[in-house]
């Protein structure tokens, strides 16, 4: 969660009617929202400012959101993504959870439906603990890209010329940043974010 501790939803819909209902669900639910009738205009602002919780629409020009989904997973992660979709999108929702999404809701929607899924979604943001989302530091940088070439921690530590422990301890710190607690997961996110070219 931000240091604030003021929850932040985006929401992204080329459909102002949507767009304009969900984002006051989520307002009702103590929430902050920011709304985006575009894809492009969500990916420019996540680049600047963190969220906690994304939802987007399936089907809008542009970038759609599979590409908000794709671009939002390199760029943070961590953060859950809803995707909201319509009876005939659910093939391509099921792409979505394939792809990382956290879930998805087919439309039209009751405000207890999509607000149970927001609130799962939250919930898993918030175990993630106060470093989710923190930048990795040069030598977690390093060390992440020792682990995607498959090192031990000790032959990690012997590359480096560190402890068996200062790597647990950097391990930890990466695990906990990039919001996965194994390290198949901490292999698929580090790939997305490009570590392992």
């Amino acid at each position: 969660m931000r240091k604030d501790n003021k929850t932040h939803v985006y929401v992204v819909d080329d459909d102002e009617c949507i767009l304009s209902a969900v984002c006051a669900m989520i307002t009702e639910g103590q929430y902050e929202c920011t709304c985006f009738g575009d894809g492009e205009s969500c990916l420019k602002q996540l680049e600047i400012q963190k969220c906690d919780l994304l939802i987007t629409d399936v089907k809008m020009p542009g970038k759609d959101g599979m590409e908000v989904l794709k671009e939002s997973m390199r760029m943070a992660p961590w953060l859950p993504v809803i995707v909201m979709t319509s009876y005939a999108d659910v093939p391509m929702s099921v792409q979505a959870l394939k792809t990382g999404a956290y879930d998805f809701i087919e439309k039209p929607f009751e405000v207890e439906d999509l607000m149970g899924v927001v609130q799962l979604a939250l919930n898993q943001t918030e175990s993630g603990g106060p470093l989710v989302g923190r930048p990795l530091t040069k030598t977690e940088k390093i060390v992440l890209r020792l682990l995607m070439q498959g090192m031990s921690n000790r032959r990690i530590a012997y590359v480096l010329q560190r402890s068996d422990r200062t790597i647990e301890v950097h391990r930890g710190h990466i695990m906990q940043k990039l919001g996965v607690d194994n390290v198949v997961e901490l292999v698929k996110r580090a790939t997305v974010m490009g570590y392992g070219n």
